[in-house]
């Protein structure tokens, strides 16, 4: 604070106020009367004179004064004249007395200078707090215009562009002074102030502030590779002041045992330390009794102090400690002289909460306990924060059940206490069976709900002890500890799947999925935690491999077959990158009264240089369970699409070839932008290259489906349903989609003659297919006698071994595809 006010009367002419401001380096006077401060003129006021009028100079100061003049009482705590120079925008306060007495000035530059900020200043770099758009005026600009700038943009200096190259600079300080001796209205560049002093963005501010007070200036212009691209002054120095602030009301907190052992008589000035802490502070006496709390003790529990001087701090028990945890607290406390822990509160409103609390035990001059002082912070938030990691590191999100780490941890646990009691264990490996389909042709919504459902249904049938965990997707993992023998498992084993063989109703839908579990032992399996998971992960494969929903023990053979899945898988992933090995069979689909060729089936197959052939029934659901349908896919109609080409550029007239689509494959985003490259790649004309969708595929998301159907068909392709009659719907749906064709399943046809379920619903399809003109394919036509059987039945095509088995492109084109111009043969 500067004490030794500048003042003046309100008649004194602007030029005689500025001269003496200027010969005083003062950066504000005081206009005074009658011993009261009526107003304040400060540098700043000096930018909104006209300095091409040099009768404004002559102005009374009274008339240009700000009023009323801001003031500050001289208690004031620096942290508060931090905050009303940063909430006011002010740069001056007039500080006066308990009887309004002026007693000083404090400005933002006696801030800067007298906090004793130098650790808070060497740990920040100049471009942390410089001005990053300073005002850059032309040197030609007049004086007039340039205060104008100053004043408009709110700065309080401005950079002087030289007809040199160089740089000045102009401050609110030259503006007075410039008052105080007119310069005239001239170019500005005569006028500043050269060289400009400069500092590089990355230097300490400290190193800056020491520039500042040694060359006793205001600013600094701050240089980036020798550009001017900020300005610093001391008023950008105050903006970390409060932060400052806050540190040193910590370190004053931290060091409270010496602030509270001081004398009664010091403790007015500790008590305003307390008063301003975030952290709630009691103070009680030898006995306990509350003689002392802060505002933050009253804001954290709702007492005001006058409901709480006198009593005891179990005004505030939760009830959740008992009494050892406070005869433990108190005999530390005697014996060490403090304590630290968490401590279940009560607030006045009956909300409990968390609390982080310190107690310390202040001895007088003669080492008797004559105070406790306890400091406390409300961490409930932190704690509730801390469980919310928790969950998320060790539960699972959508079912809330643990997850694989959170498993792998109980199980390391179960596996020593049943070493320890000698007892077994089981891991069931549980993977829920169509549940992909599910999750493609309802939504993923459907799909979380079914989740859930099965979730609940697992845990239901299981015993207290027991762990129910999800390892993502539609795979979960049971813990069974404690068990008498294996038949217990197997008894809980049928429990699980009968549970989840029970519909479940998602919406307006009624689905059935089914799992295929898993099952290994301990000690009989494995030791370990990862092998007991990785032998049931195996075993749950092959009871998925052997017919789905049912269970299969682990054993040892299944790790030679889980072995050589994940060398099938890797040899898939090389095959689809380099394309080597795999290839289309195509079989024919034959008019079942002519017996000619009309139309092919592209059928996958892979043979793999040290594997051999691998079986679509190997590899189709390998890819699934690797999620490599998509370039799967992606491959496989490249490969239809160039084997159509390659017949045409041979002379022959190809038939429509149908690919099948999964459903990976179809709701992806770029299948329609991908088969109308294909078609163009390859020149293919409308009506050859076709795809074969499963109804399932489309039962939910009909619009959907419908929309981008339409969009194929418009390209020119097929499009069929394959094994119709298997999905949760059929015929209600029919009439919504621009299909071309059905496939009726495999499964109707070989029961033909010998089931009327199946008869029935042949007669059915094909009669619906008629009315909708829509072509009907019988799959799987394997004797002459289901040949027979169904030519009662309006059939377009008839496909299977009996007409044709797969072929090899080029055995196909041999026996089925004609030159142009000639009929194909039979």
């Amino acid at each position: 604070m500067q004490t030794g006010l500048l003042s003046c009367s309100p008649d004194t002419p602007l030029h005689e106020a500025a001269e003496r401001m200027t010969s005083r380096r003062c950066s504000s006077m005081l206009i005074m009367a009658d011993g009261k401060a009526l107003g304040i003129w400060t540098e700043r006021d000096s930018l909104r004179l006209d300095f091409g009028d040099p009768a404004a100079l002559l102005t009374p100061i009274g008339r240009v004064m700000s009023s009323p003049v801001s003031q500050l009482h001289l208690s004031t705590p620096l942290s508060e004249v931090a905050e009303r120079f940063r909430d006011s925008g002010h740069r001056h306060f007039l500080v006066v007395d308990d009887e309004s007495s002026p007693r000083g000035i404090v400005s933002q530059t006696d801030m800067a200078l007298k906090q004793g900020l130098e650790p808070y200043l060497g740990l920040r770099e100049v471009h942390e707090a410089m001005d990053p758009a300073p005002l850059m005026v032309a040197g030609d600009l007049a004086l007039a215009e340039v205060a104008s700038a100053m004043h408009r943009h709110n700065q309080d200096a401005a950079v002087v562009a030289c007809a040199d190259g160089g740089h000045g600079i102009l401050t609110e300080r030259d503006m007075v002074r410039f008052v105080a001796r007119h310069p005239g209205n001239t170019p500005v560049e005569s006028l500043a102030s050269r060289p400009l002093l400069t500092v590089r963005r990355n230097d300490t501010l400290q190193r800056a502030r020491d520039l500042l007070i040694d060359h006793r200036v205001r600013h600094l212009a701050v240089l980036d590779d020798d550009a001017v691209v900020g300005l610093l002054g001391f008023r950008n120095i105050l903006d970390g002041v409060e932060h400052r602030h806050r540190q040193e009301l910590r370190q004053a907190l931290e060091q409270r045992d010496r602030a509270l052992s001081r004398s009664r008589l010091n403790l007015q000035l500790a008590e305003r330390v307390i008063e301003a802490s975030l952290e709630g502070i009691i103070i009680t006496d030898a006995e306990g009794r509350i003689e002392f709390v802060n505002p933050a003790f009253s804001h954290t529990t709702g007492y005001s102090p006058e409901e709480v001087l006198g009593r005891t701090p179990a005004v505030l028990s939760s009830g959740r400690h008992d009494g050892a945890f406070y005869a433990n607290m108190w005999q530390t406390l005697r014996e060490k002289g403090y304590w630290r822990g968490e401590i279940w509160n009560r607030r006045k409103s009956g909300q409990l909460y968390l609390e982080l609390l310190t107690i310390t035990a202040i001895r007088d001059g003669e080492g008797n306990i004559g105070n406790y002082a306890a400091l406390f912070t409300d961490i409930t938030h932190i704690r509730e924060n801390e469980d919310q990691i928790r969950r998320l590191a060790y539960y699972d999100p959508l079912t809330r059940l643990p997850n694989r780490r959170l498993l792998e941890d109980r199980l390391e646990l179960a596996i020593r206490h049943a070493h320890r009691q000698r007892r077994r264990l089981a891991v069931l490996f549980i993977d829920l069976d169509h549940f992909k389909q599910v999750n493609d042709s309802l939504g993923h919504a459907a799909g979380d709900e079914l989740l859930l459902e099965v979730s609940r249904r697992l845990g239901d049938r299981l015993r207290e002890d027991d762990t129910l965990a999800r390892l993502g997707g539609d795979e979960f993992i049971v813990l069974l500890p404690d068990l008498e023998d294996a038949d217990e498992v197997t008894r809980i084993a049928r429990r699980l799947l009968d549970a989840i063989a029970e519909p479940f109703r998602l919406g307006p839908q009624t689905v059935r999925v089914g799992c295929s579990l898993g099952i290994s032992l301990y000690p009989d399996d494995a030791l370990s935690a990862e092998d007991l998971i990785q032998h049931a992960d195996a075993a749950m494969y092959r009871a998925k491999q052997e017919g789905r929903n049912g269970f299969r023990l682990f054993r040892r053979d299944m790790n030679q077959q889980e072995h050589r899945w994940l060398q099938m898988e890797t040899a898939l992933r090389e095959a689809l990158e380099t394309g080597e090995g795999l290839s289309l069979h195509y079989q024919p689909q034959v008019d079942p009264t002519s017996r000619r060729v009309r139309s092919a089936e592209a059928l996958a197959r892979w043979q793999h240089p040290e594997l051999g052939p691998v079986s679509p029934a190997d590899f189709i659901p390998l890819a699934e369970r690797a999620g490599l349908m998509v370039p799967l896919g992606r491959r496989l109609m490249r490969l239809a699409a160039g084997q159509l080409r390659g017949w045409l550029d041979q002379g022959r007239e190809p038939v429509p070839v149908s690919v099948n689509l999964s459903a990976q494959q179809f709701w992806q985003q770029d299948l329609l932008a991908e088969v109308r490259g294909l078609l163009t790649d390859y020149r293919l004309p409308a009506g050859l290259f076709g795809l074969e969708l499963t109804e399932s595929l489309l039962l939910d998301k009909q619009q959907q489906a419908a929309l981008l159907l339409q969009a194929l068909r418009d390209l020119g392709c097929p499009l069929a349903i394959d094994d119709f009659g298997t999905g949760y719907s059929s015929l209600s749906y029919l009439h919504a989609l621009p299909v071309t064709s059905l496939k009726i399943d495999r499964s109707f046809v070989s029961q033909i003659g010998e089931c009327r379920s199946s008869s029935a619903v042949l007669a059915a399809v094909t009669g619906l297919a008629r009315e909708l003109d829509l072509q009907v394919v019988a799959e799987g036509v394997e004797t002459r006698a289901q040949l027979k059987a169904l030519g009662r039945y309006h059939l377009t095509l008839v496909q299977g071994w009996l007409t044709g088995r797969p072929m090899p492109a080029a055995e196909f084109a041999e026996r089925c595809l004609a030159p142009a111009g000639r009929v194909p043969a039979s």
